[in-house]
């Protein structure tokens, strides 16, 4: 009798998020469930897909990256995603200048030769023994964290430039300059769409918005001129014959592949740009997915994270409190913005700044951290006012 009860108490403490309780706690949101589901599934059947020549060729395993996908990424996401959803959001305000913090200390830890580790051009990676991660993937959900509980705390000095939109402006741009030394102008660009999303809903006069905007633009023209590659790049958006051998390889080889799959695709495994691509299984990922299932199934997929970014917007707009409301219009819009980027990358849309496509790319930090941040959003979701 003692070890049954026992298991009855497991099996309650597990399912406790998915039964409707007193105090206005209910269930998550089950629509983002399967749709969050789905694209993980589909997200290993691509990466298999997408990296089974180049793991053929490097470690002598079709699987070795679907592999690393589950050990890395999925199973410890789906870990810290059941641990957020347990967890009541309000506990997060304890820690608001930690999250700020914790930012600054980790951005900074990759120009410490003892914790950094380059990979390509980018020095963003620090390593402890084995453990190697990307720090800017965690700062996207911390710098939320602060900006949610922080914005939450000025209530009606948000419209006051002295007190709120100077401290806001010198925060961030310390957070950018360390960004920009890495360099990642990719995530730079996600935390600044993110940043002054939180910024204006949190109450922030919009002529404040505007003269931020207008110095951002002005900054962002100035860092392209700053350094060639940026300046190539840009080039190579605009026309990739320009260097279709260099830096417009990865523009020309992706507009290939995502041509090459018209309606139904060349077939999963099919994909011939795969073997030209830069990174087919990271930043290059949905090139290969147009090319192999085509426009009917891409189209489909596309379908799929609407649907995440819309049930993410409608957590916001029913969440119960103004701290919620930020925390959760943060998470979707981080994750709603580096969906577009890296997609919109690929088509052409914009320029290709190397941010990799939520849930769906090889990348252990990132998708850690994507589950874990959905987790909150799906904690928020039961204590949704509708």
């Amino acid at each position: 009798m003692i070890v049954k009860r026992r298991k009855n108490n497991l099996l309650a403490w597990f399912l406790e998020p998915f039964v409707r309780t007193r105090h206005n706690v209910g269930q998550p949101d089950m629509v983002l469930f399967i749709v969050v589901g789905i694209l993980l599934f589909l997200g290993l059947i691509f990466l298999s897909s997408a990296s089974s020549t180049q793991a053929f060729y490097q470690h002598h395993d079709t699987y070795r990256f679907v592999k690393q996908q589950l050990i890395h990424g999925i199973i410890p996401g789906l870990i810290l995603f059941y641990m957020a959803l347990r967890v009541d959001y309000n506990f997060y305000k304890k820690f608001t200048y930690l999250f700020l913090g914790a930012s600054i200390i980790l951005l900074f830890l990759v120009f410490i030769s003892n914790f950094k580790s380059g990979f390509g051009t980018a020095q963003s990676w620090i390593s402890f023994g084995s453990l190697v991660f990307q720090p800017s993937e965690l700062v996207k959900l911390l710098f939320i964290l602060f900006l949610a509980g922080w914005f939450d705390k000025r209530g009606q000095e948000m419209v006051n430039f002295k007190t709120t939109t100077i401290p806001f402006i010198i925060i961030f741009l310390v957070i950018s300059f360390l960004l920009i030394k890495q360099p990642d102008v990719g995530t730079l660009s996600i935390i600044a769409i993110t940043a002054l999303s939180m910024y204006y809903a949190a109450g922030a006069h919009w002529k404040h918005l505007g003269l931020i905007l207008a110095g951002g633009a002005l900054s962002f023209v100035v860092l392209i001129k700053a350094a060639s590659y940026r300046l190539a790049r840009f080039s190579a958006w605009f026309n990739p014959e320009v260097d279709p051998q260099g830096i417009g390889w990865q523009i020309k080889q992706a507009l290939i592949a995502v041509g090459s799959g018209g309606w139904f695709g060349q077939g999963l495994g099919a994909s011939r740009q795969k073997s030209y691509l830069p990174m087919p299984a990271n930043d290059s990922i949905f090139a290969v997915i147009a090319e192999e299932i085509g426009f009917i199934f891409t189209a489909a997929l596309l379908c799929l994270f609407t649907v995440f970014m819309y049930k993410g917007f409608q957590i916001a707009k029913n969440a119960p409190d103004n701290f919620s409301k930020l925390l959760a219009l943060g998470i979707t819009m981080w994750i709603s913005s580096q969906i577009f980027i890296n997609i919109a990358g690929m088509i052409q849309l914009m320029p290709i700044t190397g941010v990799p496509l939520p849930f769906i790319s090889l990348g252990g930090t990132n998708l850690v951290m994507t589950l874990l941040s959905v987790g909150i959003l799906a904690n928020i979701s039961r204590f949704s006012r509708n």
